[in-house]
């Protein structure tokens, strides 16, 4: 069984920032995956997205279905993972709870004002602006976590509170009540 910490949170939130920090501190080898590890590899199509040349809605679907296929086949193989996400689709999360359903997810939520959203979505520059504002306004809706973090409190308190909620085995969230 694999141990799968999952962030869930709108873009600009810090999750990239909280990932790296918890891979680095965490007592076990953790792999970090993200739909944005996908974008900046060059693993999707970015360029022809950009252009044009093909329709970046039109294989949103699959790209999703993917990373979740992914990171299913990683913890399958036993390895840990932070799993950073944006859970926006009902069927996504069915389907990694579903997936995970062998592996101890610890499900963390990332919040952080709405204000601080949008100066880190202006100064990243890489996302649609007010992208991050339509998240913010849904994408904690109706989820229950393990845990949740302030994405604007220093990073060392979010990691010491998530490792310690890793480490205390217990669990509460949709993914636990799924069994």
């Amino acid at each position: 069984m694999a141990q799968v910490i999952l962030l869930n949170s709108p873009s600009s939130s810090g999750k990239s920032t909280l990932a790296r920090a918890l891979q680095a501190q965490a007592d076990a080898p953790f792999w970090h995956i993200s739909l944005d590890h996908l974008r900046d590899s060059g693993i999707l199509p970015m360029d022809r997205f950009r252009t044009g040349d093909l329709d970046r809605k039109a294989h949103r679907a699959r790209a999703f279905d993917g990373l979740h296929a992914m990171a299913s086949a990683a913890a399958d193989a036993g390895n840990n993972l932070i799993f950073e996400h944006l859970l926006e689709d009902s069927a996504w999360i069915e389907a990694l709870k579903h997936s995970l359903a062998s592996h101890d997810v610890l499900f963390v939520g990332v919040y952080c004002d709405l204000d601080v959203l949008n100066t880190r979505e202006r100064e990243r520059g890489d996302r649609p602006i007010g992208s991050a504002a339509l998240d913010h306004a849904s994408v904690h809706v109706g989820r229950t976590y393990d845990i949740t973090v302030d994405g604007t409190a220093p990073i060392q308190t979010n990691v010491d509170a998530i490792l310690k909620a890793l480490g205390s085995g217990r669990r509460v969230s949709e993914f636990h009540t799924a069994r």
